[in-house]
C-alpha cells in the first residue's frame, strides 16, 4: 500500500534531525507523532521554528521518544511503498531518526511521491492513450492537477503528509475520468 510521509526539522542544516513526522495510507489511515531530540541533537534554528511553529521545548516536554518514533515506523510502514514530496531532504531526517535509534539507515526507503502521481496516471491511461502520446498526456494531467491544487504547504507533517495523498487521489481520479471519456 502507498504511504504518504512527512518530516518536519529542526533546520535545513547539516546537523538538522526530525521533529515532527507523520504518514498517511492511501486508504486514509494515518498518525502523527512529535519527536523528543535525542540527547546529542542540538541543532535549532529559531526561522525554522517561525515557520512550522513548534518550539524545542514542547518537543522535550510532548515529543515522544526518538527511539520509540522509530520502532513504531518500522512496525507500522515495512513492507509498504513510502512516498514524500521532498525524498532527499525526508530520507535524510528518517536515516537520522532510524541511526540514532540504533536501527539500520535503510530499514525504510523513501520514493518520490511525484513518480506515483505519474504512475497511477499512467496505469489509467495506458490502455487508451496511444504510447506515442503516453507521456505527454500523463505529463500535461499531472501538471493540471497540480496548478489546480497549489495550496502553500502547512509546514506541519501531517497537514502536508495529507495535501500529497489528496493530489496523488486527485491524480488518480483524473486520470480515470479521462479514460472513461469524462
Amino acid at each position: 500500500m502507498l504511504v504518504f510521509l512527512d518530516f518536519e526539522a529542526s533546520s535545513l542544516g547539516k546537523r538538522s534531525y526530525p521533529i515532527e513526522v507523520a504518514w498517511v495510507f492511501e486508504d486514509g489511515r494515518f498518525e502523527e507523532h512529535l519527536i523528543r531530540p535525542a540527547p546529542d541533537w542540538e541543532d535549532w534554528d529559531p526561522a525554522a521554528e517561525a515557520i512550522h511553529h513548534i518550539a524545542r521545548a514542547t518537543l522535550l516536554e510532548q515529543g515522544a521518544p526518538h527511539d520509540a518514533v522509530a520502532r513504531r515506523m518500522i512496525d507500522q510502514l515495512a513492507g509498504h511503498a513510502l512516498l514524500a514530496s521532498a525524498p532527499s531532504w525526508d530520507g535524510k531526517w528518517l536515516s537520522t531518526l532510524l541511526r540514532a535509534a540504533g536501527l539500520p539507515r535503510h530499514s525504510l526507503r523513501l520514493g518520490n511521491s511525484h513518480d506515483a502521481q505519474r504512475q497511477a496516471a499512467r496505469a489509467a491511461l495506458a490502455d487508451r492513450v496511444p504510447a506515442a502520446q503516453l507521456d505527454a498526456t500523463v505529463e500535461e494531467l499531472v501538471v493540471h492537477v497540480e496548478m489546480g491544487s497549489r495550496a502553500q504547504p502547512a509546514h506541519r507533517a501531517l497537514a502536508d503528509a495529507r495535501e500529497e495523498r489528496d493530489r496523488w487521489l486527485a491524480v488518480r481520479d483524473a486520470a480515470a475520468a479521462r479514460a472513461a471519456g469524462r
